[in-house]
């Protein structure tokens, strides 16, 4: 069961939760500052915590199984555990069945708003992974599912939204779009030859890195924005630069003719940027208020 279970958190690559887990501390954190010029409670982040894990693998699990057949054709993914027959459907189903359930009770113990939205929460955790077979708009329907994340922690913890809340969770939301089209660019040859859609597959190589480039633009927009908005101080904007050069390094590691480093860019710069945003809000919160 053990080996099993290492098995599926490889799969889903469990450590990748840091992509979305600071974006959830963040909107819970710069919602109650706000809000109500307080900090989360160490509960609240706790239960935040578990409801991320939660939902995030019972995603992460369905795509696997929802993408099995598609995974299987294609030689840079047969080799995943499903495809592979490592594990059977009926394993990574139950999995998906207890993270569900560490989602509803990490939910359950926050703001009753939480609860009365998860279904939505739901909804996009399932259908994000079926966009690919009908829309090249697949990337920013992961980047609304990813967003949610942190539009969540804010109304989690206080209940109410504003202004601020809305423009972090668009600005995650292109971040995420705009990273995935990056990473789909290693699935382009196939893609176009197995009627999946993507970005790159509907506008070329090219065509696709200069979207993410232009959605990464606004995202950085977004991030100043938010230091307006939040009323944050200069140690926050400080992260946000910082951030943006890291957006900016990965753009120029990538291009349309060399995708080698597609895998460094897609994995390493996006978990730092997120840390590092997360990171110099809070200091800035801490020391500033």
């Amino acid at each position: 069961m053990i080996r099993k279970l290492r098995i599926i958190l490889e799969m889903i690559k469990f450590e990748h939760t840091i992509f979305a887990l600071p974006f959830a501390y963040l909107g819970a954190i710069l919602g109650t500052i706000v809000l109500d010029n307080r900090l989360p409670s160490w509960a609240e982040i706790g239960w935040i915590s578990l409801a991320m894990f939660g939902a995030r693998s019972a995603a992460m699990s369905l795509n696997r199984l929802i993408d099995k057949a598609i995974d299987l054709k294609n030689p840079r993914t047969k080799d995943r555990a499903l495809p592979a027959g490592i594990l059977k459907s009926a394993e990574v189903l139950l999995f998906v069945a207890i993270s569900f359930g560490m989602l509803f009770l990490g939910a359950a113990n926050l703001d009753p708003i939480a609860m009365q939205l998860m279904p939505i929460a739901v909804f996009f955790l399932v259908i994000y992974s079926y966009t690919k077979r009908f829309t090249w708009l697949c990337h920013l329907f992961l980047g609304v599912t990813i967003a949610l994340s942190p539009l969540g922690g804010w109304l989690s913890v206080t209940g109410q939204i504003h202004p601020a809340a809305w423009i972090l969770f668009g600005t995650v939301a292109l971040w995420i779009a705009g990273f995935d089209i990056v990473y789909a660019t290693q699935d382009y040859e196939y893609d176009r030859s197995n009627g999946v859609h993507s970005i790159p597959a509907r506008f070329g190589l090219s065509g696709a890195l200069w979207i993410a480039r232009a959605l990464h633009i606004v995202t950085g927009i977004g991030f100043v924005a938010l230091f307006w908005v939040a009323d944050l101080g200069w140690l926050y904007l400080a992260g946000v630069l910082l951030s943006l050069a890291l957006l900016f390094y990965q753009h120029y590691m990538v291009r349309a003719d060399d995708l080698s480093r597609v895998q460094t860019a897609f994995f390493g710069m996006n978990g730092t940027l997120s840390v590092v945003l997360f990171a110099f809000a809070l200091l800035d919160v801490v020391v500033f208020r």
